[in-house]
């Protein structure tokens, strides 16, 4: 059966009380990534799975209807403020194989303003009879902001609230920062303490978790510039992320508990609300829990080198990561271009936005902005509510790229197929491969594109090598944080000079007849990328080249030895591979550069690598149907000339996952099954995104609706991966929407009671829905 990977990258933006709503949404992430790996492990989730039962039926019904097998995974995990918080319990949940169901009872029992107050400010003694008829005349005056922007069923109990928070303490935060470093250790504790399964990626797959931060105080950057050469400027954007393989045993948390805490306690410290989050708190956390943090000064090194470096981080503060960056979509970009794939991925950058934008009519008043409102608006609301288009061009852009390389390799397919069958004659031998006659067409292979490139061979050249460079680079950094370098690029800026002082200044023969004999060696020792390179147009040429009368069996057979081959080059590329004495080496780069080369080289092994790929691919071609091993073999002896002409274009980049990625959006304006299109059913939204945080019932009434349009844009999301030709019947879809709604309902009818109405509500527009 073809097989394709759905692969979600995740981005939460901030939104204060809201966050009970991204918790909804983000629990059907959980459940529908949990039931694609049922599926694939053959485990029935039975009648009491919920929604995760409904997303476990369409998968098998589009394999069964479709003969497609749909692989759902989430890798990249990326929010600021309430959306950090949410996309860091998912990344935990995904990495240990824990439940995010325990943070369901989290959310709305202490979500709220009464429980995060702080001991100290209830008790604060100005906190008095005195202070009632101020507190009475602003939340009760004509036009104040709790008539203005809260529903009148919920008024009374909004400002009893919110006259304790007003009357709790003036001029210092009114909640505990220690008491949310608490709540979100319990929290974590609470998602890999109940019943921990099988983690949610193949082991070994990379999850990515980053979460924005504001450096108070900000930090010097240093930019290149022609005249003068170098200048420093303050930097107050402070990412914090966590990458990891996924291991194969359930319950390993994804970083430390108090580096977790940190992320969240930072990401979500909203200003004047929270106090800072420093590094004592922390610190004083994990005594207090008597929980070891042993890598606490690589971690702060990680994160905050220019602080570590000046002395200064146990006084550097952090807020909310929204003031800056609301809407993290770049660092998510950036964890895709590395990812490996071992069968056809269907990317998607998928974005949490709760409260989207109404357009410009909903924010103009007749009458000009005043004074307090332009300098909210300009230090606080207008950024935050800046849309992300710069990103999403960007991600269109490398689309369109995509795109056009694709035709650029298709394009060529004549030339380079005539060129291959004119090299080896038609031979015979092309029909009946074997793994020493595969190595022998394979150098010829690569030694004719050489020739044949002429004079473009040496731009060719350099662009590899640049590449191979960086990613040595890169792989040494990684394996040597003591050097305390910012990038790697003094690590590329060294080996390039030994290289060069060894000898390897010249990448073609003489007379331009091909590669020199130093460039060969050099490419055949380092050169993963290649090899990936060839083995995924192999896996592409595969897929796509099905033919109308082929049973599928032997070419998914096919498929897979390509995949697992695929496999044999992943394993040599992370720093573990490189064996436990190579950290100690990576730190001597500088003193001794050729140790670090050889010792890569050595454990990579990758001529071996080529002989065992090989071998597979000889071994599945025997059950091929004549003309289909023979485009096997032209596409995978023609790979040099494809190679030549793409990777100057791709600028040394390469590619991994190779579709263009696509973009969708979770909002209540984009699940309009339960709508009538013109209310939003949120209460979240009331009194400023803060309306959740003073009522239960508002916290109810958001996270269900959380749920429903999450499952409604989880199932939009899977029948989305299939061929336009070969879509699902729009009944088939909007059927499989009701039963995910009524299974919601009855999974959440005995716990949402705050309004006793709530789920009854919600059924009633679910039997409307037309059949």
């Amino acid at each position: 059966m073809r097989q394709k990977e759905l692969r979600i990258a995740l981005v939460c933006y901030g939104g204060v009380s809201l966050a009970v709503y991204m918790h909804g949404v983000t629990k059907e992430v959980w459940h529908l990534v949990r039931a694609s790996r049922d599926f694939l492990d053959r485990t029935e989730p039975g009648e009491t799975g919920g929604s995760r039962r409904v997303y476990h039926e369409l998968l098998r019904r589009i394999a069964a209807d479709k003969g497609l097998q749909v692989r759902v995974l989430c890798d990249v995990a990326a929010g600021a403020s309430a959306g950090g918080l949410n996309a860091l319990f998912l990344a935990e949940a995904i990495h240990s194989g824990g439940s995010i169901e325990p943070l369901t009872r989290l959310w709305l029992e202490r979500a709220d303003v009464d429980v995060l107050l702080a001991p100290e400010a209830r008790r604060w003694r100005f906190a008095k009879w005195w202070a009632l008829p101020l507190v009475w005349w602003m939340l009760r005056r004509p036009g104040n902001a709790v008539s203005h922007s809260v529903a009148p069923e919920t008024r009374e109990e909004v400002r009893r609230k919110l006259s304790r928070l007003i009357r709790s303490r003036w001029f210092k935060p009114p909640f505990s920062g220690i008491g949310f470093s608490r709540m979100l250790a319990e929290a974590l504790d609470a998602v890999d303490g109940e019943g921990a399964g099988a983690p949610l990626l193949p082991p070994g797959h990379p999850l990515d978790l980053f979460v924005t931060a504001t450096d108070f105080g900000g930090h010097r950057e240093r930019l290149r510039l022609n005249s003068p050469r170098s200048i420093e400027e303050s930097e107050h954007r402070l990412p914090l992320g966590f990458h990891a393989q996924v291991p194969a045993q359930p319950g390993t948390a994804l970083a430390p508990l108090p580096e977790m805490v940190l992320a969240g306690r930072a990401t979500a410290s909203f200003p004047g609300a929270f106090p800072p989050v420093q590094i004592a708190e922390i610190d004083a956390l994990a005594a207090e829990r008597g929980e070891p943090w042993p890598g606490r000064d690589a971690f702060l090194r990680r994160v905050m080198p220019e602080h570590v470096r000046r002395g200064d981080v146990d006084t550097v503060a952090l807020i909310d990561g929204s003031v800056l960056n609301n809407r993290p979509f770049s660092e998510a970009m950036a964890a895709i271009p590395d990812r490996p794939a071992q069968r056809e991925v269907d990317r998607r950058f998928v974005y949490i936005d709760p409260h989207p934008s109404r357009g410009p009519d909903e924010a103009l008043d007749a009458e000009a902005p005043g004074w307090f409102s332009t300098i909210f608006g300009a230090m606080s609301a207008i950024p935050r509510e800046q849309p992300v288009r710069d990103n999403l061009e960007a991600i269109e852009r490398r689309s369109r790229e995509l795109v056009r390389l694709r035709g650029i390799v298709e394009g060529l397919r004549p030339e380079v197929e005539a060129t291959v069958e004119t090299l080896f004659g038609r031979t015979m031998f092309l029909n009946r491969p074997t793994s020493a006659r595969l190595e022998s067409w394979r150098r010829k292979a690569q030694k004719a594109a050489a020739e044949n490139a002429g004079f473009a061979y040496s731009g060719y050249a350099q662009v590899k090598f640049v590449a191979i460079v960086d990613e040595l680079a890169a792989t040494i950094h990684a394996a040597a944080p003591e050097l305390e370098l910012p990038t790697p690029e003094p690590i590329a800026a060294r080996l390039t000079r030994h290289l060069t002082e060894a000898g390897l200044t010249d990448f073609t023969a003489p007379r331009g007849s091909g590669a020199s004999n130093d460039a060969i060696a050099f490419f055949r020792a380092h050169d993963i990328g290649f090899r990936i390179r060839r083995l995924r147009l192999l896996a592409r040429r595969l897929t796509d080249d099905r033919g109308e009368d082929e049973t599928g069996g032997a070419r998914e057979a096919a498929r897979s030895a390509v995949f697992e081959a695929l496999a044999l080059f992943f394993g040599r590329e992370p720093v573990a591979a490189m064996g436990p004495g190579f950290p100690v080496l990576a730190r001597r780069v500088f003193e001794d550069p050729q140790a670090v080369l050889d010792a890569v080289a050595r454990q990579r092994a990758l001529p071996e690598a080529d002989l065992a790929v090989e071998a597979r691919l000889v071994e599945a071609m025997k059950a091929l149907p004549r003309e289909l091993r023979r485009q096997m073999l032209l596409t995978y002896l023609g790979f040099p000339f494809y190679d030549t002409v793409t990777l100057p274009l791709l600028r040394g980049e390469g590619l991994n996952e190779f579709d263009p990625a696509k973009v969708d959006r979770i909002s209540p304006e984009d699940a309009r099954s339960l709508s009538d299109g013109e209310t939003s059913e949120l209460r979240g939204t009331e009194f400023y995104n803060f309306g959740a945080f003073f009522s239960r019932a508002y916290r109810e009434n958001d996270y269900l609706w959380g749920r429903l349009h999450g499952a409604e844009r989880m199932i939009d999301l899977v029948a989305s991966t299939l061929p336009a030709g070969d879509a699902l019947d729009p009944a088939v879809i909007a059927a499989t929407k009701r039963d995910a709604f009524r299974a919601i309902c009855a999974e959440e009818e005995g716990r949402l009671n705050a309004d006793p109405r709530l789920v009854a509500r919600v059924l009633a527009k679910v039997e409307a829905i037309s059949p």
